[in-house]
């Protein structure tokens, strides 16, 4: 089906559309062979809180951003080439529920779908399109990927030394290895992570001294991980700022 809508009048127009709805700001989506599969609204867990984003998934990318008017204007468009793509389900808690891990080797969050029916359905058109992908290009899936931060919500204190408390003059940081929310006496090392960055990232020090030594894997901690040693954030947490996860801490 992908292929018979590759080069159609209809799939064209639909893909303008998209193109239009991001404006002189997004990147142009148009490019031969290229099938929009599907499209709606996920709620990603950002560093402040959980936020309604526009998706839509196209037989090779994924690509996101901001609603500023829903159906018709998006803007911060995100681009994600899926044969990078790894997906894993989450465990529904709380008000955290029907979601799964977008990880990639340069950034990996979570979303979550109104219900399971959307979950298992985007989670299904995502794996059908990666593994169409890879198996096209003989490629294998990538066993590399960045951590998925913890949300600034979940952590009073630094989640390494387990002491210092965050307050408005101490303020939360994030190791881009392990994605732990850290204080900064624990996290003012830099390493070069070249998957993610040019330029050499804040890590905490536990990470460093592994990465230093070479025990690479030991640092890399998974998202259900990070989600079973500390408390939920609530979706209905007010604030309008808007998705951080690339800022400097």
């Amino acid at each position: 089906m992908v292929d018979r809508l590759a080069n159609s009048e209809a799939n064209t127009r639909r893909i303008s559309i998209v193109e239009n709805c991001f404006g002189a700001a997004g990147q142009p989506l148009t490019i031969p062979g290229r099938v929009l599969i599907g499209e709606g609204v996920l709620t990603k867990l950002c560093r402040k809180k959980p936020k309604a984003r526009q998706f839509f998934l196209f037989n090779d990318i994924l690509v996101y951003g901001n609603i500023v008017i829903q159906k018709k204007k998006y803007n911060k468009q995100h681009i994600i080439p899926l044969e990078n793509v790894t997906i894993d389900s989450i465990q529904d808690e709380g008000d955290l529920r029907n979601g799964w891990l977008i990880k990639t080797p340069t950034k990996s969050f979570a979303v979550y779908a109104a219900t399971a029916t959307e979950k298992s359905e985007w989670m299904n058109h995502i794996n059908k399109c990666v593994s169409d992908l890879l198996s096209k290009s003989g490629k294998t899936p990538s066993n590399e990927h960045a951590a998925v931060w913890v949300p600034d919500s979940e952590a009073t204190v630094c989640m390494r030394c387990q002491k210092a408390k965050f307050t408005p003059v101490n303020r939360r940081h994030h190791c881009r290895k392990c994605g732990f929310v850290v204080c900064g006496p624990c996290s003012e090392k830099r390493f070069l992570l070249p998957s993610q960055s040019s330029k050499p990232v804040r890590i905490c020090d536990f990470c460093y001294d592994l990465l230093s030594t070479g025990e690479v894997t030991a640092c890399q901690s998974t998202r259900s991980d990070s989600y079973s040693q500390s408390p939920k954030s609530s979706l209905n947490d007010a604030s309008d700022d808007d998705d951080d996860e690339d800022s400097s801490d």
